[in-house]
């Protein structure tokens, strides 16, 4: 059992603990999760699938994963904003991805929203509200699920129509994306 500190992987370097309950989990801590991540269609797709992830097992959505882009075109907002009544249909009844209505309809509804910004609008938004960098966390008790800068990121996005945009969905997206770094302070990930 481990007190939340960083613990070696099966390579003998130190990870956060979440990391190593699964190979796929491992791949995602390594290469992708805390790193910077910019452009409106990547951040759409972190989003949406943020949201998708609510209530359940990040596992389950990023095994997923290769589902969701090819049901929903690549996350590509222009895209999924031209998407129709059938392509709604298509996707309750997609074995790929998370099949909840109230979460499609929102990454849909979302993407009519995004289709109305500038090229680069979400990408400022979302980055505007990274906070200045803090101390490496020590143990998982030192992350936090919500912030003061989640909290606001969720609120500009609400303000601007987006919907399953919460305080820890927006905390979530912020650790993901890179606009955090809750990499613990001996994990292999933070030190690369």
């Amino acid at each position: 059992m481990t007190d939340g500190a960083a613990i070696a992987g099966p390579d003998g370097a130190l990870r956060c603990p979440w990391a190593l309950s699964t190979e796929d989990y491992v791949a995602y801590h390594d290469e992708e999760w805390g790193r910077p991540v910019h452009g409106d269609d990547a951040l759409f797709e972190r989003l949406s699938l943020e949201a998708f992830q609510s209530g359940l097992s990040w596992i389950t959505i990023l095994r997923r994963r290769p589902g969701f882009r090819a049901a929903f075109a690549d996350f590509r907002i222009g895209k999924v904003a031209a998407f129709t009544e059938s392509d709604r249909a298509r996707l309750l009844t997609d074995p790929g991805i998370i099949r909840n209505a109230a979460k499609i309809d929102a990454t849909l509804a979302n993407a009519r929203v995004l289709a109305e910004w500038a090229p680069g609008d979400l990408d400022e938004l979302i980055w505007s509200h990274a906070p200045e960098p803090g101390p490496a966390p020590r143990t998982l008790a030192d992350v936090q699920a919500v912030t003061p800068e989640s909290t606001a990121l969720s609120k500009a996005l609400k303000k601007k129509g987006l919907r399953f945009v919460g305080p820890t969905t927006a905390y979530a997206l912020m650790q993901a994306c890179g606009l955090v770094d809750d990499h613990l302070e001996a994990c292999v990930a933070r030190l690369a």
